[in-house]
């Protein structure tokens, strides 16, 4: 099953107010684990940044770039990057018909189908995004669910996070996701096993095998010779007796 994990930086709240996306970020997942494959990309809103969004993000018009990471430091400009029409094919190829786990789904998704409408292209189906902000309101109800708020429930590092960066969130989203569904247990039998014990190809169909040697009781003598001796006093029609 691919996946795959995704965060937008954008100028402000409303795409219908003149708002465009930034920065898209994106982890590639298998099966729940991640691949290596992600996808980075500064756009040009050709716009100016507001001081709110750059006291979130940190990426701005007017500053030097200084490598990868700049946002987190506020050391982005988008002077020279491409507009969302030029990268729009790659992105959409890259996400292709995965299942896009976001934080706030409904606001990433907004963003991206603005764009994408914006081009006359195919708009993304809500129902290719999963919520990981419902999942955690629904599984922790009440508590804070901020992406950082569930860092610090699942012990998590976030110590790099002092700007939010569409990357490094779905480097951290990836990682609390796995913490929502159950951590890896999901597919912890990720490369699977034959009757033989010998791995199979990943993804492909897996199920549980019997012990080839039974477990060893776990109750010592005394123990079995105290539970037959209650089994005694109950009667030659006790339920215990006919098991």
């Amino acid at each position: 099953m691919r996946e795959i994990v995704l965060d937008t930086e954008t100028t402000g709240f409303e795409p219908g107010e003149g708002d465009r996306i930034v920065e898209i970020g994106a982890i590639e997942l298998h099966n729940h684990m991640p691949t290596g494959r992600t996808y980075h990309q500064y756009i040009n809103p050709q716009r100016s940044m507001p001081a709110g969004a750059f006291e979130i993000h940190g990426i701005g018009p007017d500053i030097l770039e200084a490598g990868p990471r700049a946002a987190e430091k506020g050391e982005v400009t988008l002077k020279d990057k491409p507009v969302f029409a030029d990268i729009a094919q790659a992105f959409v190829d890259f996400v292709g018909d995965a299942k896009l786990v976001i934080h706030n789904a409904a606001f990433d998704m907004k963003f991206l189908n603005a764009e994408l409408g914006w081009l006359n292209r195919a708009l993304l189906p809500m129902d290719q995004a999963l919520d990981t902000l419902a999942i955690a309101r629904k599984k922790f109800p009440g508590s804070p669910a901020s992406l950082d708020a569930l860092c610090r429930r699942f012990g998590i590092d976030n110590s790099n996070r002092t700007l939010h960066g569409a990357l490094l969130d779905s480097e951290i989203l990836a990682e609390v996701y796995l913490e929502l569904i159950g951590g890896r247990q999901p597919d912890f039998a990720l490369a699977g096993q034959t009757s033989g014990g010998t791995a199979t190809a990943a993804g492909s169909e897996w199920r549980p095998m019997p012990r080839p040697n039974p477990l060893g009781s776990k109750i010592n003598a005394a123990e079995a010779e105290a539970h037959a001796a209650f089994i005694e006093k109950l009667g030659e029609n006790a339920l215990w007796s006919k098991i």
